[in-house]
């Protein structure tokens, strides 16, 4: 065991690598299954477990609280260790929170394969593993603010600051939003009721990717980037006024899902408000992180991380700009309810999130196995996969979801809808539709290829010593 094994909890991270990798991939081949079933609907195979409403829920479950989540753990532990020069607060709690968390993502499955759903975006599972959940994080939140305790580093980057507003913020969206009555193991009803429990569920839902796919991969982000490339963020104040409004502006930006609903129209109002308003913070991380890497630009080139990080970045900047565009009520009119909504999620959630993600995760694993990487060239190749894919994805759902809602709008010479069929748009989508399952699959044949460059790296990986 090496010196920096023995001084820092591994074992915890290597537990939440290998949960991303497995989970992300159940999660993208779920989702290219879903896609092609809008291309082929034979494909549903004429089962309750095979049909798309059932997959689709699995799909964002497993993307969003088993790959990405997933993501989050390995980077907090392995990071907060060596920003705080500390050993985790508490081994066993980390190794409690990592067979909970996935014992939950399994349970999550087999309740959603089965048909047991709140039907609520983000929120499907029911009140058991709720609970669940909500004791794996309160482990977690212990383990956490325990380490930043006993640290013996003074000063908490701003990584830390991240990672702590997602501790925080996490579960009281995450309960807040899942009061219920359960009237049996797998039925519950909400507290709440009518537009109250809509605006409760998107304060909860767009405050998700705002605390589980933003600040902690920004946290990420301001961590593993400049550690890969041996260089110091640009700027630590901007990085501060980046975490202090973003935080704040985030909270408010809710209400843009529901335009054009019963919510009062001041509530709609003081959502797109705060959408646009986002954009500055967003992109005043997104520029901190392209011109810290201005200070290596040469390894772009040659460095495969380097790589994932650059697009990763870019898809954030793009996605926080697309977002609060698509919150302004005569832009939402065309894209809601559309294909270019699912462009818009994806462009963040496998550019940002996934990118972010297998970057991190390439940087990792030589350093928790010390072991070189097995392939390089391999590495590149999921790259250019990974960046076809989501080009393909996120194009065919941007022109697919224009021409959707087009369509729905066009009228006749009389004043009539010209398109009342819903067939008829959906035969003249079908190509874009399968734009995206191609882009799905290619995406998806790019982490089965860092897969099995992970196995070849811990199997036959040359011994190699890489400063953690």
């Amino acid at each position: 065991m090496s010196e920096t094994q023995a001084k820092y909890n591994d074992f915890v991270v290597k537990g939440f690598v290998i949960s991303a990798v497995v989970w992300g991939i159940t999660a993208m081949l779920v989702g290219v299954i879903a896609a092609t079933q809008l291309v082929i609907p034979e494909l549903n195979l004429g089962i309750p477990f095979t049909s798309f409403g059932r997959l689709r829920p699995l799909h964002t479950n497993a993307a969003i609280f088993g790959f990405a989540l997933s993501a989050v753990f390995a980077a907090v532990y392995y990071s907060l260790q060596r920003v705080l020069r500390v050993r985790l607060f508490s081994d066993k709690l980390a190794t409690i929170h990592l067979v909970l968390y996935n014992l939950t993502i399994v349970g999550a499955a087999v309740t959603l394969l089965g048909g047991f759903s709140q039907s609520k975006e983000y929120a499907e599972l029911e009140w058991p593993l709720d609970i669940l959940i909500a004791v794996w994080w309160v482990i977690f939140a212990i383990n956490f603010f325990g380490t930043i305790a006993i640290r013996k580093e003074k000063q908490l980057y701003v990584a830390i600051w991240f990672y702590m507003a997602t501790v925080i913020t996490v579960p009281i969206l995450f309960i807040g939003n899942n009061m219920v009555v359960p009237v049996s193991l797998f039925k519950s009803y909400s507290v709440y009721s009518g537009v109250f429990d809509a605006n409760v569920q998107w304060w909860y839902g767009h405050n998700a990717v705002a605390f589980v796919l933003t600040t902690p991969f920004l946290g990420l982000m301001y961590y593993f980037f400049p550690k890969h490339i041996n260089q110091p963020v640009y700027s630590h104040r901007l990085s501060i006024v980046h975490f202090w409004s973003l935080i704040f502006i985030y909270l408010w930006a809710g209400p843009h899902h529901l335009l054009y609903s019963p919510l009062p129209d001041w509530a709609q109002s003081l959502g797109t408000a705060f959408s646009i308003m986002l954009i500055l913070p967003s992109w005043g991380g997104m520029l901190n992180g392209f011109l810290t890497l201005t200070q290596a630009k040469e390894k772009v080139q040659t460095d495969a991380i380097v790589k994932f990080f650059l697009v990763g970045i870019t898809f954030y900047g793009m996605s926080t700009f697309e977002g609060p565009m698509m919150s302004i009520k005569t832009v939402n009119s065309l894209s809601h309810f559309n294909d270019w909504t699912i462009g818009h999620v994806h462009s963040g959630a496998l550019g940002w999130v996934g990118f972010m993600s297998i970057a991190m995760i390439y940087f990792l694993i030589p350093r928790l196995f010390g072991k070189k990487l097995y392939s390089e060239k391999l590495a590149n190749v999921h790259f250019w996969l990974g960046t076809l894919g989501i080009l393909a994805y996120v194009i065919s759902m941007w022109i697919s979801g224009v021409t959707e809602g087009a369509m729905w709008r066009a009228i006749d010479e009389t004043g009539a809808l010209q398109y009342p069929n819903w067939v008829t748009i959906t035969e003249v989508l079908w190509i874009f539709r399968a734009g995206r399952a191609v882009g799905g699959l290619m995406y998806l044949t790019g982490m089965i290829v860092m897969a099995y460059n992970i196995i070849m790296t811990v199997k036959k990986g040359e011994p190699a010593s890489v400063a953690a």
